[in-house]
């Protein structure tokens, strides 16, 4: 496997507005394992969910608790979150609770860091939207650092010092989750990512392609810069969002009664104005095929690209028969265009057993290079 091809769902509880209907939260929870199960089911790679502290969103406040609900009742697919709030969440406890999930789900676990949408989470967790940026740089640092040092002594800005404090449990294998910066407009934390040599994640669903083209530009570059790499080989995902039928045309007329008043779209641009200058692609499978398999040109070979599909009111069914779709018609195809050409030193997404056998190898080479050294002569030593 070298492209990882999975979804995110932000959770919203939005009413269907064909019947008004608007599904209870414990519909909307039970709905995402479900959407989860599935996903695993039609072969795709990963699922992933925000986090969020307000209404109308059920997508979890904590969201290892879903995970780790997801990960009894799964065997291959790798889990996420699609925002993790490192300013609003104390690194201590983002250490240990991801930790402890990866120890559940043997490994299939990563994070994207983020900063979230809604300004009013700030205060109610005792922090300033206006260190945003601050608190996403620091409170990562600390993160960081608690998953690679098994004692730690830090003093910060933004929460009391640590001395000699140790997080438990430790990471699994002694290799902790791999972490994705996600991002829309803010270049620090393109460089941050970069500086860390982690992934970096353009969720582009509102923004074209111009746009995710510099971040993700910025990234590589930075990349580069901070000796991880050459820039084709930083760790790159991309969002997207689709709705399919067979014949395009049924497509666009089932889906534009959920764009027009979805929360998110509606009272806008038309469906056709944010196709064209968005990710969001209504047609059929090869209409979707053809336009995220372009998509290498803009921003290069990389590594994940997830969908959101359960949005906008769509009833569960529905999210279901696409997600059919997805796995059945679209990803092979993509995988297989994606895959072709693709250099052999761009890296493929990364896992966790290949980051183990990267960590063992790292120290089989310091190892020898030790035993080399013991050997030298005096006068080169």
């Amino acid at each position: 496997m070298t492209m990882q091809f999975g979804i995110f769902s932000v959770g919203d509880v939005t009413p269907d507005p064909t019947n008004g209907r608007v599904p209870s939260e414990a519909e909307r929870i039970k709905a995402m394992v479900a959407i989860a199960l599935k996903a695993e089911e039609v072969g795709l790679d990963v699922f992933a969910v925000g986090e969020h502290h307000n209404p109308p969103f059920a997508a979890p406040p904590n969201p290892p608790v879903l995970l780790a609900n997801v990960a009894a009742r799964t065997e291959r697919i790798v889990l996420s979150t699609a925002t993790t709030l490192i300013t609003t969440n104390d690194p201590v406890r983002l250490a240990e609770d991801y930790a402890y999930l990866q120890h559940l789900a043997d490994g299939r676990v990563d994070l994207m860091m983020g900063r979230g949408n809604t300004g009013p989470v700030y205060p109610w967790f005792g922090q300033d939207i206006r260190n945003g940026i601050a608190l996403a740089v620091e409170n990562y640092a600390l993160l960081h650092r608690l998953w690679r040092e098994d004692v730690v002594d830090w003093q910060g800005k933004f929460r009391t010092p640590l001395q000699s404090f140790t997080a438990t449990p430790r990471p699994l294998d002694g290799v902790p989750p791999f972490v994705w910066h996600g991002s829309i407009r803010s270049p620090e934390i393109a460089e941050q990512a970069a500086y860390y040599g982690d992934g970096f994640f353009h969720n582009n669903i509102f923004w074209p392609m111009t746009h995710t083209k510099q971040m993700v530009d910025l990234y590589r570059r930075r990349y580069e810069h901070y000796g991880h790499g050459r820039a084709d080989q930083a760790i790159v995902g991309l969002g997207g969002q689709v709705f399919m039928r067979a014949n395009s045309q049924d497509a666009v007329r089932e889906f534009r009664p959920y764009f027009d008043v979805a929360p998110v779209y509606g009272h806008g641009p038309s469906l056709e104005e944010f196709s064209a200058e968005t990710p969001l692609t209504v047609g059929s499978p090869q209409q979707v095929i053809d336009r995220y398999a372009a998509m290498r040109e803009d921003v290069g070979d990389y590594q994940r690209q997830l969908f959101l599909m359960d949005h906008a009111g769509l009833p569960l069914s529905t999210v279901l028969e696409q997600l059919e779709i997805l796995g059945g018609e679209v990803v092979p195809v993509l995988r297989k265009e994606l895959d072709a050409g693709r250099p052999a030193h761009v890296p493929d997404a990364p896992t966790h057993a290949s980051r183990v056998a990267a960590a063992e190898q790292a120290a089989e080479t310091a190892e020898r290079t030790t035993d080399r050294g013991a050997d030298a002569p005096a006068e080169v030593l």
